[in-house]
């Protein structure tokens, strides 16, 4: 395996670290519940995906 022939300097190892901070969770309001809802997926409490229903979902009680 290569092993790097000069060391690193502290600038150029957070400059590359600077882009794995953790991104916020995208999310959007749902119209009809007001529920955060994630963006392109199957909403898992009615089975609904924009506007048709996708999967059949029982209930529970």
């Amino acid at each position: 395996m290569p092993n790097p022939k000069r060391r690193h300097s502290k600038s150029r190892t957070r400059q590359r670290r600077a882009h794995d901070a953790l991104k916020t969770p995208q999310f959007y309001l749902d119209k009809d519940s007001g529920e955060p809802k994630v963006p392109h997926r199957v909403d898992a409490k009615t089975g609904i995906y924009k506007g048709r229903q996708i999967i059949d979902v029982k209930e529970s009680e």
